[in-house]
């Protein structure tokens, strides 16, 4: 008989000595990924800033502002090493968890109609689809649209 042991993913605040470290990821994922620059911005700014270590690496992280009860889900990455194994649904539903707690009733996010994994993800987890934001994202031709969604936290 073998037994074969479960780690489970490790969640965490953001500080700024892991932004190397989520410097290389968010490089190795995006065509055009955030700057260090922003990172910091939303660590003094006290944005929720949240790290996924699994297997004792980062394997993602996600960025989210709240205020008047209204959140914005700014940034939810994985590791392209660590995708496919469900951490951005853990990651996701802490994210949302974390903004229900401080009071947030509403998450608002945007996502590549193109990256077809984030949309599934988005929309079984209940967000909905409520617009569109032309040529909101760098392509490698011009613009890409963002699709918005968003999912109430009370109720």
């Amino acid at each position: 008989m073998s037994a074969h042991i479960q780690i489970e993913p490790v969640l965490r605040p953001m500080c700024p000595e892991d932004v190397p470290r989520v410097m290389a990821i968010e490089r190795e994922i995006y065509p055009y990924p955030w700057t260090e620059g922003i990172f910091l911005d939303c660590l003094r700014v006290g944005y929720g800033c949240w790290i996924l270590e699994h297997h004792a690496q980062l394997a993602g992280y996600g960025v989210v502002s709240l205020a008047a009860g209204e959140a914005h889900l700014l940034n939810l990455s994985i590791a392209s090493d660590h995708q496919g194994r469900g951490l951005g649904r853990i990651l996701l539903r802490h994210l949302v968890d974390f903004i229900r707690r401080l009071g947030g009733e509403v998450v608002f996010l945007e996502v590549r109609p193109s990256n077809r994994a984030a949309v599934h993800l988005y929309e079984s987890e209940g967000f909905a689809r409520i617009g569109t934001r032309h040529r909101y994202y760098p392509a490698d031709r011009g613009r890409e649209d963002a699709w918005v969604f968003s999912i109430a936290t009370v109720g």
